[in-house]
């Protein structure tokens, strides 16, 4: 199984090292440029975008990791991690990095505040089972999507969660691009090792 780098600069790192882990994949946590070598795949989790990407530049990892992913490393990015990987972020402060390996406009806090966190069950592309149960907490959605970009999953916009009028309509909140995979939620939170499989199987 490989060895998989998840970056623990800050937020939630230490779930998707155990889902990693009870998977069998060896987890590494990532702090500084050295760590990454060896590393066959990247998890970026959830956190706060903005001071992730700052300290992404301060501890001088920014570069060395944009070349790998460049270079075709695959990456599972949730939550903020899905923020850093796309190649626009709108309502971002002006001076916040994102890696841009994968295709989508992303929007910060889509779906409200702390208060509106919610969960849903989704129905995800390829991925047996059943339903996902997904975490979405001060959750980022996609609001364009390039091409040559999956939608694996897409939740309803209701009322008071997602705005534009809370109409139902779907908006994206899980999409691959080749190596790289994108959700709006914690999938470490939910209990269920699904969806790190689905990616570890493509590393």
């Amino acid at each position: 199984m490989p060895k998989v780098g998840v970056l623990a600069l800050q937020g939630a790192s230490a779930r998707h090292a155990e889902a990693l882990e009870a998977l069998g994949a060896t987890a590494v946590e990532i702090r500084a440029p050295e760590h990454l070598s060896g590393i066959d795949a990247l998890v970026l989790p959830g956190g706060e975008s903005t001071t992730i990407s700052r300290l992404l530049v301060t501890s001088g990892l920014f570069d060395p990791l944009a070349e790998r992913l460049a270079a075709g490393l695959p990456a599972l990015g949730t939550c903020a991690g899905m923020v850093l990987l796309a190649t626009e972020v709108l309502d971002g402060r002006p001076d916040q990095r994102s890696f841009g390996t994968i295709d989508v406009a992303v929007r910060r806090n889509a779906f409200g505040r702390q208060v509106d966190s919610f969960e849903s069950d989704l129905d995800v592309a390829g991925l047996s089972g059943g339903p996902f149960p997904a975490v979405f907490i001060r959750a980022p959605a996609v609001e364009r999507v390039g091409e040559g970009v999956e939608v694996l999953a897409t939740v309803a916009t209701v009322a008071g969660r997602g705005g534009e009028g809370g109409d139902g309509s779907p908006r994206p909140v899980l999409c691959r691009q080749g190596p790289v995979v994108v959700a709006a939620f914690h999938p470490e939170l939910a209990g269920d090792l699904r969806l790190h499989s689905l990616f570890l199987a493509q590393v």
